[in-house]
């Protein structure tokens, strides 16, 4: 099955948030961003990449809704939203419990099973 990897709906939302954390680059700005807003150009000082590229890097970040920016004067802050995160976090929930389940399953199974059998 294909997802999309627009924001339209939540599979295509999750998708864009998996893409988006996939870059080194965008998941050090993202733990970066944990610490506190930032700007720009603070965001820039600790990579060796210029100010416009870290600026494509958070734009993809903030399509998949992983940060927001607000403009004050010249200067652009960065701000980490958590809702990306939740939704990451449910999703990884699910699948453990699915997951865990099945093995508990699977252990069961093997324990009834006769030990030549094994």
């Amino acid at each position: 099955m294909e997802i999309s990897i627009s924001g339209n709906n939540k599979r295509g939302g999750l998708a864009l948030t998996f893409a988006a954390l996939a870059d080194p680059t965008r998941l050090a700005l993202v733990d970066r961003l944990r610490g506190g807003d930032a700007t720009v150009s603070e965001l820039a000082a600790g990579f060796a990449l210029g100010t416009p590229a870290i600026s494509k890097h958070l734009s993809v970040l903030e399509r998949a809704g992983l940060i927001s920016r607000r403009r004050e004067a010249q200067r652009r802050h960065c701000h980490l939203e958590t809702g990306a995160f939740e939704r990451v976090e449910a999703w990884a929930h699910r699948h453990t419990r699915h997951w865990s389940a099945s093995l508990d399953r699977l252990d069961d199974y093997l324990d009834e099973m006769p030990e030549e059998d094994r």
